[in-house]
């Protein structure tokens, strides 16, 4: 069974039976049923100064009566800092009279006409003044734990943050349920039979050791952690956002490098990744903690360039490169599009997540530049058959090099020059010379070279939401 399959029919099954269900799906077991012993407190019908994060934990009550007081005390209360918990209870009740409750409540308290909870999760990303009850921290923490116990390390009271707790979002996956990669094996490419020539690898190189990890094994994995060139990084890929984006986890300060994994939280569907050392949780799009011990810290991860390309390109553009084995120590099926080929052949979202710009459709790719000192990007299509696009980023004239087909956009500085394309896909032309494309630079026969800017592929929403505030969009953009 797939990811996206397991994600979906996971959370169906909870809702579908509601949060009296007890549900054991693909060797991951939950059970919303214990009323905890908070909720002997609070009793059927509580009083008007309740605790109001113990009158939510009544939301989630085994007894119908107990969860449909718990609405009617927040309906009755008028104040909208009940929503966020009566929006989590939502995804819960589907159907019956605690649905109907909820969304009467909603609809009261807001104005707002929501039908579900996917939508209601949007009209909570769109409306960044609805803030929750005092201890809705401490609410979340037990909210989480009663999904997953390892959930508290994450999900704590008086916790610091700079992303609102109202939208962190259960990923339907227990804490590293997609496990993380550490130092995996490798074998030569002559030994890759598993592997076909148009399948596509994340492409990395750095000081002349060249690894290539197929997007089909990262698929169930979404993180790896290894040491390329020497150097320790880490590749952070989010399939919900289509972007793979390759940090380096050795930070000024700190004596060991970062190790991270996944926490089966989202906000705004984008995967919050934390690390082992503090278990802060962290933004994959940005590389910066976002809630929990390094909240504040300044660090923000250094991005590296890293290519989506098809194995027969990569393998023919470095003969010597290493291709991630099979051997990962996880039982899973690798075959190509078996996690996730349903959601990425779909224009739809498996989790909400605002889209004010529609200039593009959601899920269309783009290439994102990063580091350069401006947020740019340009939609993939642009580089469809094969286009090399001179461009500028701020103050920083580049050249962009890439093909729609396999996914695959370089970046480069160009100073001065306007390139064209060479004699084949690996060169480039400019003022009557030669360009060599390599993953470091763009090196001329004369022995000049321009340097490589990092950059990966993802989907508009995902750029749009985190970076397109402050960012700006190369091409002419069509949206269908």
């Amino acid at each position: 069974m797939s990811i996206s399959k397991t994600r979906r029919q996971f959370g169906a099954l909870c809702l579908l039976g509601g949060v009296g269900a007890a549900t054991s799906l693909a060797g991951i077991s939950i059970s919303m049923l214990p009323a905890g012993s908070a909720m002997a407190q609070v009793g059927p019908l509580p009083a008007r100064d309740t605790d109001p994060a113990l009158v939510a934990e009544g939301l989630f009550a085994a007894g119908i009566a107990t969860r449909l007081a718990a609405i009617a005390w927040f309906h009755a209360r008028g104040t909208t800092e009940g929503v966020p918990a009566l929006i989590r209870a939502l995804r819960f009740n589907r159907s019956g009279a605690s649905n109907d409750a909820i969304l009467a409540a909603l609809r009261h308290l807001t104005g707002a006409q929501g039908q579900d909870w996917f939508q209601w999760v949007l009209w909570q990303q769109a409306h960044p003044e609805i803030k929750a009850f005092r201890g809705h921290d401490r609410f979340l923490s037990a909210y989480f734990a009663r999904i997953d116990p390892a959930f508290r390390i994450f999900i704590q009271e008086a916790m610091r943050h700079e992303i609102r707790l109202e939208e962190i979002v259960w990923g339907g996956v227990l804490k590293d349920g997609i496990p993380a990669l550490v130092n995996p094996a490798f074998i030569g490419p002559e030994n890759g039979s598993y592997i076909r020539p148009d399948d596509l690898v994340f492409g990395v190189e750095v000081n002349g050791d060249a690894r290539a990890y197929p997007l089909r094994i990262l698929d169930w994995h979404e993180m790896f952690n290894d040491v390329v060139g020497g150097v320790p990084l880490a590749l952070a890929y989010c399939t919900l956002c289509g972007s793979g984006i390759l940090f380096e986890t050795q930070v000024s300060g700190r004596q060991a490098p970062f190790e991270f994994a996944s926490s089966g939280f989202l906000y705004r569907s984008n995967k919050l990744m934390y690390d082992q050392a503090t278990h802060s949780l962290w933004n994959q799009f940005t590389g910066r903690p976002v809630a929990g011990p390094l909240t504040g810290s300044g660090i923000e991860l250094k991005v590296r360039p890293v290519a989506i390309t098809s194995w027969r390109e990569w393998r023919a553009a470095h003969p010597s490169t290493r291709l991630l084995s099979l051997e990962t120590g996880h039982r899973r099926n690798y075959a190509s599009g078996a996690a996730y080929g349903a959601y990425f052949a779909s224009p739809d979202l498996m989790f909400p997540a605002l889209t004010r710009d529609l200039r593009l459709d959601p899920k269309d790719y783009v290439f994102a530049l990063r580091g350069s000192g401006v947020e740019r990007a340009w939609p993939l299509e642009l580089f469809s058959g094969g286009r090399v696009i001179n461009d500028a980023a701020g103050f920083i004239n580049i050249v962009l090099v890439g093909n729609a087909a396999t996914r695959t956009v370089r970046a480069y500085r160009r100073d001065a020059l306007d390139f064209t394309a060479g004699r084949d896909a690996r060169h480039l032309r400019a003022l009557g010379q030669d360009w060599r494309v390599t993953e470091a630079a763009l090196v001329a026969s004369d022995g000049r070279q321009l340097d490589r800017l990092p950059g990966h592929i993802a989907y508009w929403f995902a750029w749009a939401g985190y970076l397109g505030e402050q960012g700006e969009l190369g091409g002419t953009p069509r949206r269908r």
